[in-house]
């Protein structure tokens, strides 16, 4: 198995934080973005992965080779000078997927833990072009649905396609399968994005595209909030731990919802669910949680208080901190 991880977005909504990391390599629980999704295709038998990069290319470039090794699949990197979109993305990394009779495509910005096995068989014997999975629309959000009729056929994408009657808008989780035949309907060059240009041509052409709904935790960690969303739900165990060496409790213990990586200690007090990771310290004195990521060797003080927040690698705190994001070098991110 084969898969592409489109890795080259800006993540402005997530500024000044995607200044420092692209969004794929941001830390989350201590663990790079990237290496939860590859430990979920890894799961599934995923054993050559491509990857494009623009933003922060290097830094995004150096996690992914790190990352990759780690699950020990091979890397094909493709660097993108002029962003090229989803489509030109996958365009740009066709020679590393274009001998299977289909390939995994995951938006790089996605925690999310489907059962890909199961799906990859299914869209194999579907006989469709493509699979799209997909979500109930999230409460109060304004995604561009995907419309799908009765028998589980895609008629029209952020309102472009031919529609129909009866229609279910969905929300996109970020993946697809596909097969090969896509790329006869790409441009030859030139930026280009898959759902709102492929495949309404492919569409108008008479295509299967299937949308298949898949009941699966998701987050796309887009927004300070939602990255705290995505922080919480993992430690409230409502990812399932499919991340295999990616796991962040893999090397730590817990008790009462407070998770423990080797050499934390915790002298203050702690309100469950808080992730302490190596060598951090609670000092007497100090509250931390509900909702708390402390990162390796960071020190809360006596008198601090941080709730709903994530103190990165290299972060100090002081004080109160309530619903932030802290790093290296003073950056601070309200949510």
């Amino acid at each position: 198995m084969r898969a592409l991880v489109l890795a080259a977005g800006l993540g402005t909504r997530l500024r000044p934080l995607t200044n420092v990391w692209p969004k794929p390599a941001l830390p989350l629980l201590g663990q790079p973005l990237l290496r939860y999704t590859l430990g979920v295709l890894a799961r599934a038998g995923v054993t050559d992965v491509g990857l494009n990069t623009h933003h922060l290319a290097e830094v995004m470039a150096r996690v992914a080779t790190e990352e990759a090794a780690r699950f020990a699949m091979k890397l094909t990197l493709r660097h993108e000078p002029v962003i090229q979109g989803t489509a030109g993305g996958i365009r740009g990394l066709r020679g590393v997927v274009e001998d299977e009779d289909v390939f995994v495509v995951w938006n790089g910005d996605a925690l999310f833990t489907p059962e890909l096995p199961t799906l990859l068989a299914e869209h194999r014997a579907s006989g469709a072009l493509a699979t799209l999975l997909l979500l109930p629309m999230p409460p109060g959000a304004s995604f561009a649905s995907v419309d799908v009729d009765a028998r589980g056929w895609v008629r029209r994408i952020a309102g472009r396609g031919p529609g129909g009657d009866n229609l279910q808008p969905w929300h996109f989780s970020g993946v697809h399968l596909l097969s090969p035949r896509v790329f006869s309907a790409m441009s030859e060059s030139g930026p280009e994005d898959i759902n709102r240009d492929v495949y309404p041509r492919l569409l108008a052409q008479g295509a299967h595209i299937r949308g298949v709904v898949v009941h699966a935790a998701w987050n796309d960690v887009g927004t300070p909030e939602r990255y705290l969303a995505a922080q919480g739900a993992l430690l409230r165990g409502e990812f399932p731990d499919v991340f295999g060496k990616g796991s962040p409790f893999a090397h730590a213990s817990g008790a009462q919802g407070v998770w423990r990586a080797e050499g934390a200690r915790l002298e203050g007090t702690a309100q469950g669910p808080v992730f302490l990771d190596a060598g951090a310290v609670v000092h007497s004195g100090a509250w931390v949680g509900p909702n708390v990521y402390v990162g390796p060797s960071i020190q809360v003080p006596d008198g601090a208080r941080v709730t709903h927040a994530a103190l990165l690698e290299g972060s100090a705190p002081a004080g109160d901190v309530e619903r932030e994001l802290l790093w290296q070098g003073g950056g601070r991110l309200q949510a």
